[in-house]
C-alpha cells in the first residue's frame, strides 16, 4: 500500500535555512505536498554545517525540489515571484524585513496571488522583540525552558532542536487552518509562529502550576515528584532505566511483581500522597533491588506489566529500534555523497498507514532547469539566465 499523501496537489515554494522553516516544508512533503526549495548559488550553507548541525540538512529536506536562485538579481527575484505566483503555500524564515526589501513579501505577492498562504517563521512574534535575532536556544533561556530544564542556577538547552522543530509544526497548523478557511472564503492569508511564543507555549504548564499553587515550578531536576516513584534507577550494568508508579493500583503490580511483601503490607503508604512523603524511606531499598538486574532483565519483567518503564537509550540506538523497524518509523535516505541511512517519518498514522518511503534529498539546483522548463522557459533562456548568474544548475 502506498503512504498517504492527503496534501498531493498543494504547492509549496520554501525560502528557508537552518531548522524552523525547513521544519514546516518538511512536514508538508511528507503529508505529500509539492515543495520547492529555493537555495542561494551553491546551495543552502547548513547543507555544510559540521558538528551538531550536521544532521540538520537531510533531516528536514528529504523529498523537496531544488532550484538555485541568486535573489540579489533581478532576473532571480523575477522567477522566485513567478514561483510564488503559481503556489499554494510559501513559507520563510529569513529576517525580519528581508523578503520585503526583496519585494517577496506578503502583500506584494498576495496583490498577484491572492490564494496564497504566507507562512513567516520568526524569532518572535509582533511586538517589542520581533527586530531581535533568535534562536532555538535563545528562545529556550529567555522562555524558561532552559531554567526548568537544568538543575538550580545551571540553565540547560534541551538536547535536540525542539523549539525550532515545534516552532515548525505550529506554522504547519496555521498553514492547514488557513487552506481550511480559503476553502470558504477563496482567500489566502499570512500566518506566523515563533520560537519565543512557542516556548512560552510549551511551559505554559509550570505557569499554570504557579497560578493554582502559589508557589513557582522548581526545575524538573528539584522539583518534587507527584508520585514516590518516578526516578532513573541504576543497573547491574551501568545502562540505567526509567521507572514510574503513577497510581495506586500500579504500586500494588510494583511491589508484587519484585516481590516486595514488607512495603505492600504497609497500609501507611498505600496511597500515593503518602508515598511520597515516605520517599525517603521507600526509595533506597527499592534502588538496592532494582541494582541487582541488569537493563534486559529489568525490560523482560516489566514488559507486559501495565508500568510504566524505559530503558534509556541514545539516538543513534533508534536505527536498530525493533518497533521502529516494525512500525514504517524510518525510510531509507541517500545522503549526498552516497551513504545509505534510514531516518525518522512522520510520527503519525493515517488510515492505517505510515508516511514515507524511499526519500530523496536533492542535491543543490538539481530541479533548477525543470522548474524553469515548467516556467515556460526555454533552453535559450535558461542559458542565459545561467550565464547571467541569476541561477545555478546542480
Amino acid at each position: 500500500m502506498s503512504a498517504p499523501q492527503p496534501l498531493a496537489g498543494i504547492k509549496v515554494v520554501e525560502f528557508t535555512h537552518m531548522v524552523m522553516g525547513p521544519a514546516v516544508g518538511a512536514i508538508l512533503a511528507g503529508l505529500g505536498a509539492e515543495v520547492i526549495r529555493v537555495e542561494p548559488i551553491g546551495g543552502d550553507r547548513t547543507r555544510r554545517l559540521l558538528g551538531s548541525g550536521a544532521g540538520y540538512f537531510p533531516m528536514y529536506n528529504r523529498d523537496k525540489a531544488s532550484i538555485c536562485l541568486d535573489l540579489k538579481h533581478p532576473d532571480g527575484v523575477g522567477i522566485a515571484r513567478r514561483l510564488a505566483e503559481g503556489a499554494d503555500v510559501l513559507i520563510e524564515n529569513y529576517r525580519p524585513g528581508a523578503m520585503d526589501r526583496l519585494g517577496l513579501g506578503y502583500e506584494a505577492l498576495a496583490a498577484r496571488n491572492p490564494r496564497l498562504v504566507y507562512c513567516s517563521e520568526k524569532g518572535f512574534l509582533p511586538g517589542p522583540y520581533e527586530e531581535r535575532t533568535a534562536l532555538d536556544e535563545v528562545a529556550q533561556m529567555m522562555g524558561g525552558l532552559a531554567y526548568m530544564t537544568g538543575p538550580p542556577g545551571r540553565p540547560l538547552r534541551a538536547g535536540s532542536s525542539v523549539i525550532d522543530v515545534t516552532g515548525g509544526m505550529f506554522g504547519v497548523i496555521a498553514i492547514l487552518a488557513a487552506i481550511e478557511e480559503r476553502h470558504r472564503t477563496g482567500r489566502g492569508q499570512k500566518v506566523q509562529s515563533s520560537l519565543f511564543e512557542t516556548t512560552v507555549y510549551l511551559i505554559g504548564q509550570h505557569m499554570a502550576q504557579k497560578a493554582v499553587t502559589g508557589k513557582a515550578a522548581s526545575p524538573m531536576p528539584a522539583r518534587i515528584s507527584a508520585w514516590a516513584i518516578y526516578d532513573v534507577f541504576e543497573t547491574k550494568d551501568d545502562a540505567g532505566i526509567f521507572i514510574g508508579v503513577v497510581s495506586d493500583p500500579l504500586w500494588e503490580k510494583f511491589c508484587r511483581l519484585f516481590a516486595l511483601d514488607d512495603l505492600w503490607r504497609d497500609e501507611s503508604i498505600r496511597e500515593n500522597n503518602a508515598r511520597v512523603l515516605a520517599r525517603d524511606r521507600i526509595l533506597p531499598p527499592i534502588r538496592d533491588l532494582l541494582r541487582g538486574f541488569t537493563r534486559d532483565e529489568l525490560v523482560a519483567k516489566l514488559e507486559g506489566s501495565g508500568l510504566p518503564f524505559a530503558p534509556i537509550g541514545r539516538p543513534e540506538d533508534m536505527f536498530d529500534d525493533p518497533h521502529l523497524a516494525a512500525s514504517g518509523g524510518l525510510e531509507p535516505v541517500t545522503l549526498p555523497d552516497g551513504a545509505e541511512t534510514r531516518l525518522p517519518v512522520l510520527p503519525i498514522e493515517m488510515a492505517g498507514q505510515r508516511p514515507g518511503g524511499r526519500a530523496t534529498l536533492a542535491r543543490a539546483g538539481a530541479d533548477t532547469e525543470a522548474i524553469l522548463a515548467e516556467l515556460g522557459f526555454d533552453r535559450a533562456a535558461l542559458d542565459q539566465l545561467i550565464a547571467g548568474g541569476a541561477v545555478a544548475i546542480a
